[in-house]
């Protein structure tokens, strides 16, 4: 998946440097792909049908659902978004937030898949300032970085903030969501650091962060997420692409040190084989074994600190 160049930060500098730091990391994938003599085209279809009947699978416990597009009032204006949740009860509520690609069918998947085990899911569109979902038709960043990149570059910590606690508000207005239990959130890539700074804003809701392949979690400007740890009270998980850990060994370090210093938990782990993106199952370098270790990771985080 042509992904850290497709999901650098907004609040990052994007200049010329950054552009060809992310572009490493889409040489990677690519060179995986051709090494597998696949085209990046026939990969990501192959890949895509596969990860999508996965997740359509369900768990053995699964739950009938109520599932609905829904508008959310933030600040800004109103927010296109999917929830989901079981058809009865009340439930700790999960806020997804999806990687540069935006809220589309296979964000879709992944939230029914989780209301599944029992929680009441939404999905935000985070581009809702600029246009309603879905955002683009394809994954391969290629095709659509002129699309993207200046969606991207619109959003920075500040609207972060701002539409994490209208997304947290709404889903603690909704009669399925037991408000008695902490929420939990979880992003992919971009949405990664947007986990941090949820929890860090609302921390006395939020009990659970989980960031997959995330990119720009600990940079040296003054508002990296991985400085936000000290206002978290929630458990963590970060799952790390393995091509993301060897352009940026170090982060995984301070995240540890972080997390120790404010006595949180969080495991911290670089997936071996797992290419930057290789969660979502739309995507080119989706990799099957290794997403469904992280699913397990999560679920086993959101029973921990949820339940």
């Amino acid at each position: 998946m042509p992904a850290d160049e497709g999901f650098v930060h907004p609040e990052q500098d994007v200049g010329k440097e950054s552009f060809m730091d992310k572009r490493r990391s889409v040489v990677g994938n690519d060179e995986k792909l051709r090494a597998e003599e696949m085209t990046r085209r026939q990969f990501g279809a192959g890949s895509a049908a596969s990860g999508l009947t996965v997740l359509l699978t369900g768990a053995a416990n699964a739950q009938a659902l109520n599932e609905s597009s829904v508008d959310v009032k933030t600040p800004d204006g109103v927010a296109d978004c999917f929830f989901v949740h079981p058809a009865s009860g009340r439930h700790p509520g999960v806020l997804i937030w999806p990687d540069a690609f935006g809220l589309r069918p296979a964000m879709k998947q992944i939230a029914r898949r989780l209301a599944e085990s029992g929680y009441a899911v939404l999905v935000v569109n985070q581009y809702y300032r600029s246009q309603k979902a879905p955002i683009v038709s394809s994954t391969d960043f290629a095709e659509v970085r002129a699309t993207v990149r200046p969606l991207m570059a619109s959003l920075n910590p500040e609207t972060n903030v701002t539409d994490a606690k209208a997304f947290v508000s709404f889903l603690d207005s909704q009669s399925s969501v037991d408000g008695s239990r902490k929420m939990g959130t979880m992003g992919y890539c971009m949405g990664g650091p947007m986990t941090m700074r949820t929890v860090a804003a609302v921390p006395d809701r939020m009990g659970a962060g989980a960031s997959f392949h995330g990119g720009g979690l600990v940079t040296d400007r003054p508002d990296s997420p991985h400085l936000l740890v000290p206002k978290m009270r929630a458990h963590y998980l970060f799952a790390i692409a393995e091509n993301d850990d060897t352009r940026q060994p170090e982060a995984k370090d301070v995240l540890r040190d972080a997390f120790a210093k404010a006595e949180l938990p969080a495991e911290i782990e670089v997936y071996e084989g797992a290419q930057h993106g290789w969660c979502p199952p739309d995507t080119q370098v989706y990799n099957e074994t290794q997403a469904e270790r992280a699913w397990g990771r999560l679920l086993a985080l959101l029973e921990r600190a949820l339940g």
